[in-house]
């Protein structure tokens, strides 16, 4: 892959961090100089010019360099699919053979890993153990910044063992200035047990790329405000994550073409999307799709199957079993 950066007239200088202490498995004990000149080098902490004097503007017009930064992210992110697509076949083959996928992150990065594992459940209908996301700090820190956590790489992996993380699972690691000591110590611990690993990054030649197997990386460049990487940082790791977790569903079965067709009806919003979508998948009426829905004991896919195959209940998920669940192989392979 080769990593394209956003430039905007200022050089950004190739970051190559280390971790402070001897072997990598302890708080950062580093010089405090040395510290400040290897985060001065991050792409992540470069000023951005168009952004200088931005608090003497019209808030329309602040609004608008805010909206135009944001605008480079999706095509930063389209510049990494080519190293996303080979890292995503490897993650299905791994889940379809039992493996889970987990996120791990400090700050920002951690609570997106949370958020996008924590929507798969209720999307995609999948177990809450499939796709699971570690934050620095543990759930108080979903709310409360606890910085200081993301500094002791040994916390990273005692937090990845102490979820039960197995040699079959894969472990990306968000850090969007690729340095993140917490992050490293659990990418480290993963791949010494020869699990799948990944980082998503947006910077280029990070430590944290040293150090996982595949590499996203997403370079935007600098922040509107210095360092806020909860910014265009954000939203390309974000994007990111998106991409993978639906693309991951997609590949398992959990979609019918553009439909939810593995949505668990557990509310009267998601029973009503969920008659929708058989109505629509299956060419029936919404009455008849109530009906196929009861029957099929509220599995979107199994009546879908019903009302295309004509079969029964126990024929129609022993089709589905037959197919690993890919509703697409039994109507069309």
């Amino acid at each position: 892959m080769t990593d394209v950066s956003i430039r905007i007239g200022v050089h950004w200088k190739p970051f190559n961090s280390t971790i402070c202490s001897k072997e990598h498995d302890g708080p950062r004990s580093c010089d405090p100089l040395r510290s400040m000149e290897e985060l001065a080098g991050l792409q992540t902490e470069q000023r951005n010019p168009r952004t200088y004097r931005i608090e003497r503007v019209s808030t329309e017009e602040m609004l608008t360099i805010i909206n135009m930064e944001d605008a480079g992210v999706a095509a930063a992110v389209r510049l990494a699919i080519g190293k996303m697509a080979p890292f995503l076949d490897r993650l299905v083959d791994r889940i379809r053979e039992g493996g889970r996928l987990f996120y791990i992150g400090a700050g920002t990065s951690g609570r997106l890993g949370v958020l996008d594992a924590s929507e798969c459940p209720p999307t995609f209908g999948v177990p809450a153990d499939v796709v699971q996301g570690i934050i620095a700090g543990g759930e108080s820190a979903l709310s409360r910044a606890t910085e200081a956590s993301e500094d002791d790489p040994a916390a990273g992996a005692r937090d990845l063992a102490a979820r039960g993380f197995r040699p079959e699972d894969t472990l990306v690691g968000i850090a969007a200035s690729g340095r993140t000591p917490y992050v490293i110590g659990a990418i480290r611990a993963a791949r010494g047990m020869g699990a799948l690993t990944a980082a998503v990054v947006c910077v280029e030649n990070s430590s944290l790329s040293a150090d996982a197997e595949w590499v996203i990386a997403v370079p935007v460049g600098p922040e509107v405000v210095t360092g806020s990487t909860r910014m265009k940082a954000g939203t390309a790791t974000k994007m990111v994550l998106n991409m993978l977790s639906t693309g991951l569903m997609i590949r398992l079965g959990f979609t019918y073409g553009n439909l939810m067709v593995n949505v668990q009806p557990r509310n009267e919003k998601l029973k009503d999307r969920a008659r929708r979508i058989v109505a629509e998948a299956a060419g029936v009426s919404a009455a008849f799709s109530t009906d196929l829905l009861e029957q099929a004991g509220g599995d979107v896919r199994t009546a879908i199957i019903m009302a295309k195959r004509n079969v029964t209940r126990a024929e129609a998920a022993a089709l589905l079993r037959e197919k690993l669940g890919i509703l697409a192989e039994v109507l069309h392979g």
